[in-house]
């Protein structure tokens, strides 16, 4: 082919290795957004650090306390080994239908309503 100084000139070398690379890590990246992060779940804790739950006695509400605080009226501690850590964890889901008697033994929750 003949341009106006009628030299020919092929044309630039396509890279298409490079294009399909970068296609690929797109397309990777991507997926890992849309599905790699379904995976991770995201848990929430009762309480923030440095204070523990406390739970009503005759109730299922529960409270927040400052380490080294007792629990204010009407609340004692959950006991040992049923303390609930994170929200819908299984001590949290089990607290919602038993609570504590003024003896601190474990009942069922009394109806809502």
């Amino acid at each position: 082919m003949s341009t106006s100084s009628g030299t020919i000139r092929a044309a630039a070398p396509v890279r298409r290795g490079k294009y399909r690379f970068v296609a690929a890590l797109m397309g990777a990246a991507a997926m890992a957004v849309l599905t790699g992060c379904a995976g991770l779940e995201y848990k929430e804790d009762v309480c923030s650090s440095g204070e523990y739950p406390v739970l009503s006695v005759g109730g299922t509400g529960s409270a927040c306390v400052q380490d080294g605080k007792e629990p204010p009226a009407g609340f004692a501690r959950y006991p040992e080994g049923k303390v609930p850590h994170e929200v819908d964890d299984t001590w949290d889901v089990y607290w919602r239908t038993h609570t504590l008697d003024k003896d601190g033994n474990i009942i069922d929750a009394p109806d809502e309503g």
